[in-house]
Parts: C-alpha cells; structure tokens; sequence
C-alpha cells in the first residue's frame, strides 16, 4: 500500500496474474528503466542539498511506498487496461514538469503518486473508453479524495497543457529508446522493431495534436 498522508486510503488491488499471452508492453520496461534512474539521481541530489522543491509537495507520501516502479507500472496496465501510449503520454507529462518546475525533484516519496496521475489524465486524453478516478485510486493505492486533489494539481502544474503532438509522442519514443540503448538492455528491443513503430500500430495517435 502506498504511504499516505489521509487516514482513508486503500489497499492495492489484488488479483490474479496475467495470463502469459498478455505480456508487459516493452515500453513499459524501458519507462521504469529511466524513471528508476531519474529518481536514483534526484535522490542524491537532494541529500546534498537537503531541498526536495515545493511544486510537487502534493504528491508527497509519508514514506517511499515497497513496490518497484516497474511493478506499479505493471500493475496500472493489467488492471486499467489502458493503452501503453498512455505511459509514454504520462513519461511526457513528468518531463515537462521536471522542464517547468526544475527546483522540485521526482524522488521515491512522490514517483508512484506522479506515475498514476499521469496515466490517468493520459487515459482520459487517449482512450475512447476509460475507468474512472475512484478505479484509478483503487489501483494506485492511494484515496479517492487524493487521486482527485492529485489530477487538479498537476493540471494547473503543466498549465492544463495535457495535448501531445504526434511528432512531440514520436520524440519521446526515440529518446526513451536511445536511453535503453545506451544503457547496454538491447535484448527486450530487438524482437518487436522501434518503439514508436510498435505504439503506433497498437494505438489511434491521430487524436494527439498540440
């Protein structure tokens, strides 16, 4: 369960594991690559400067919740059943805030909180059908009340600047390559093509304008 600062927050779902033929999409993967490693960096920077930033106070939980990012972001996808442009959508939105907000750093108390905000609006922008904040929340492990003061505070982060353009959604999938690349993890690359070639055959990105 993540760590909360109300009283009424929910266990995580639980549930059966997904069947094999349903396989964790590989950007997925190579998202929690690079957010683990954003946080890992975040993490020292601040135990040398003892500042976390105030932007993202919101998202803060009283502890670093036990589960991987990589196993939250599994977790958001087998329940949500969102499509995995979603995440590239909510990697996006992350990036911006770093880009608007640099005094306030994504750390191991407010990255699990970040990661199902982001998922969530990018769900809501995405997919034509979609499950609602309280599932979200049910999921995430966090409250309702939370998930909903979360959405608005992130809103008003990014400006309500929660459009991706295609070619702003392609720029995402290369750099989110490259970095796996570059990091030596080649072998869960090289069986389905690029990144973006996979998500755009797997999702309507013709919605997507700035």
């Amino acid at each position: 369960m993540l760590a909360s600062t109300g009283d009424d927050e929910p266990d995580l779902v639980v549930g059966q594991d997904l069947p094999t033929e349903a396989a964790t999409p590989r950007v997925l993967t190579i998202i929690s690559h690079v957010m683990e490693k954003l946080v890992a960096r975040n993490e020292w920077l601040a135990k040398q400067t003892k500042v976390f930033g105030k932007s993202l106070e919101a998202f803060h939980g009283v502890r670093a919740p036990s589960i991987s990012i990589a196993k939250y972001l599994e977790r958001i996808y087998k329940y949500t059943k969102c499509s995995p442009s979603c995440f590239v959508v909510g990697y996006a939105y992350i990036d911006r805030l770093a880009h608007k907000h640099p005094a306030s750093l994504v750390v191991s108390l407010n990255v699990h909180r970040l990661l199902v905000t982001c998922v969530m609006i990018a769900s809501k922008m995405l997919d034509d059908v979609h499950y609602n904040n309280e599932f979200y929340a049910r999921v995430g492990g966090v409250s309702n009340a939370d998930l909903n003061k979360m959405e608005l505070e992130l809103l008003f982060l990014l400006d309500f600047r929660v459009t991706v353009s295609f070619r702003a959604f392609e720029s995402y999938c290369f750099h989110l390559e490259k970095e796996m690349l570059l990091n030596g993890n080649t072998s869960s690359l090289q069986d389905n093509g690029p990144v973006h070639e996979t998500l755009s055959s797997a999702s309507s990105l013709s919605s997507l304008y700035v």
